[in-house]
């Protein structure tokens, strides 16, 4: 899995994903710690990723497109744009983030897996902007992108663009569920 979440960050192997829906006005300052108690509580075993969000966790977009899946909850009370002028470093107070989870059945080198984040980017903010939506994210966005491992004797796809295979069915994915997370109730 490649992902820029708060716990399970990074690049490497992960057993699982937990997308932890938060208080409005979260405070804690070891969301990493939490996210691994509720991972733990949760009774999953091993390393894995732990999102977070004020959104509704419940009300989410799903889609399927050509074996992958894309899960998306979008909380869209803070949105903007990625490249703002300098406006100081205070965080904004009211919540908003998009967390995206993606699943490909096959297995993808660590510069597609990368290539596979911008792509899944791309495809929000074009579901976003034909949503209606003047933005290209909310400030604490995050997205967790999970491929099969390799097994013998097989090569992993070096590829995940917009228009390589696998990375064609995964912006159409995360886009449809981008969209309906985004104007879920």
């Amino acid at each position: 899995m490649v992902s820029s979440a708060v716990l399970g960050g990074g690049l490497g192997e992960r057993a699982w994903v937990l997308n932890a829906q938060v208080s409005h006005g979260y405070r804690r300052t070891d969301p990493d710690r939490h996210l691994a108690g509720l991972a733990d509580a949760a009774g999953v075993h091993g390393t894995g990723v732990g999102l977070m969000t004020a959104a509704d966790v419940t009300s989410y977009g799903l889609a399927h497109d050509g074996g992958i899946d894309a899960v998306v909850t979008a909380g869209l009370g803070v949105r903007g744009w990625a490249a703002t002028p300098d406006e100081g470093s205070a965080l904004p107070a009211a919540p908003g983030t998009i967390n995206i989870v993606v699943a490909l059945p096959v297995p993808l080198t660590d510069a597609a897996l990368v290539n596979a984040v911008a792509t899944a980017t791309e495809a929000k903010v074009q579901a976003l902007v034909e949503g209606g939506y003047d933005c290209s994210g909310t400030p604490t966005d995050a997205v967790c992108i999970a491929a099969r491992t390799v097994r013998g004797g097989e090569e992993a796809h070096a590829f995940a663009g917009p228009r390589s295979v696998w990375g064609a069915r995964l912006a159409r994915a995360v886009h449809a569920a981008v969209g309906a997370a985004s104007s879920a109730p």
